[in-house]
């Protein structure tokens, strides 16, 4: 459980203990609200942020996300009684954002947002019939601005080039017929991989948006929403990413990226380009802009269980193809609202040589460390 000085600390209001479970949900006036039962005093509780409120938490979520896409005050308060029937006064809604404003980090960019679009413009919404549909949302102010303030972030100019034109360019007809990157039998080296379990704002905002989304089924999108139009990072959801099986062996024989196959045996052995699939496709829960890299994230219930090192390396891999930027600047990651795991594709794919290192000259490939002694032996004795 998170500590009692976390924004999201939740404890029992009777006895202040942290050792509690769900206790199914309460139907109010807003909305759903969460119960809870004491372990230690056996009593059912609410968190501690809807004591003395009305509101349900899923009011809050969309006030929060309205009011940060560009409406005002008054205008977030005429949506929010047009869509829930209930009446919020500014100064609710104010202290909402104040309340929750170092997780909503959105909020100082907006005002930087509105003047480059209105607020049903800021987002650029799209819905895929791949197979199943799926809801592509690109955050067009929020791409700009991160590029634009940051220096480190101006090289993945490809990357917004890339989302300006998914829903004009995307080749629809390869994902109905390609192989699923969440179900591909293409395999990866981890001998050399380094994944990281850290906490971040992903988790901390996952804790937020379930407080109020009880379905597991609506888990998914609440989070891609409240996601895109609040936090500082999130630039797009569910994007979707191909790979072609002639970017493969381009991958195998131009970069040396090692990609295996699983034989009957159980063993792995380094597939060849006839046993490639001849398409593979899939959509990319979320992607971040921060710290001078690209994030790919994927929302996976459970998280500290699972494992989806090929699915996210084969995203990484299919949006460093799509937008010409190196797999260097792309980094990984699954979380839930407990755990988040990172890792750099990167290591997955290619592995240093660990013979010594070569110079190739205009008269061939020498050793280092011969010419380093040729040169040594030249040198006048003193």
């Amino acid at each position: 459980m998170k500590t009692k000085n976390s924004v999201l600390s939740l404890s029992c209001p009777y006895c202040n203990s942290e050792d509690f479970v769900k206790r199914g949900t309460r139907l109010k006036k807003g909305g759903k609200t969460q119960l809870y039962l004491c372990r230690a005093c056996k009593r059912t509780f609410t968190p501690v942020w809807f004591k003395g409120r009305q509101h349900g938490w899923q009011v809050i979520l969309d006030a929060m996300s309205y009011y940060n896409l560009g409406f005002s005050l008054e205008q977030t308060g005429k949506v929010m009684k047009e869509k829930f029937g209930v009446e919020i006064q500014g100064s609710t809604l104010s202290a909402w954002l104040a309340k929750y404003g170092q997780l909503c980090a959105y909020k100082r960019m907006r005002s930087f947002g509105m003047k480059m679009y209105s607020p049903y413009e800021i987002i650029e919404t799209c819905t895929l019939a791949h197979r199943q549909l799926y809801r592509f949302r690109y955050h067009k102010a929020k791409t700009k601005l991160i590029m634009a303030d940051d220096f480190k972030h101006y090289k993945f100019k490809p990357m917004k080039e890339f989302l300006d034109n998914v829903t004009a360019e995307t080749p629809h007809q390869y994902f109905q017929q390609g192989e699923r990157m969440s179900e591909s039998l293409l395999k990866f080296s981890k001998t050399e991989m380094i994944v990281r379990a850290k906490k971040n704002y992903a988790t901390a905002l996952a804790g937020l948006v379930f407080q109020g989304v009880s379905d597991n089924q609506q888990r998914h999108e609440a989070l891609q929403k409240f996601f895109l139009a609040n936090d500082s990072v999130t630039v797009a959801t569910e994007v979707p990413v191909y790979l072609r099986r002639e970017d493969l062996e381009h991958m195998q024989t131009q970069l040396g990226f090692k990609i295996f196959e699983k034989t009957k045996k159980g063993e792995f052995k380094e597939i060849n380009n006839e046993n490639l699939p001849r398409l593979i496709t899939g959509h990319i829960d979320f992607l971040q802009i921060r710290n001078g890299a690209i994030h790919i994230l994927d929302y996976k219930g459970g998280a500290a269980k699972e494992r989806p090192i090929e699915q996210l390396t084969l995203y990484a891999l299919a949006l460093s193809r799509l937008t010409g930027l190196r797999l260097f600047h792309f980094k990984c990651a699954w979380f839930d609202e407990k755990d988040y795991f990172e890792f750099f594709p990167l290591h997955v794919v290619y592995k240093r040589g660990r013979g010594r290192k070569r110079i190739k000259t205009i008269e061939g490939v020498y050793n280092l460390n011969e010419k380093i002694n040729k040169i040594e032996n030249l040198r006048p004795m003193v």
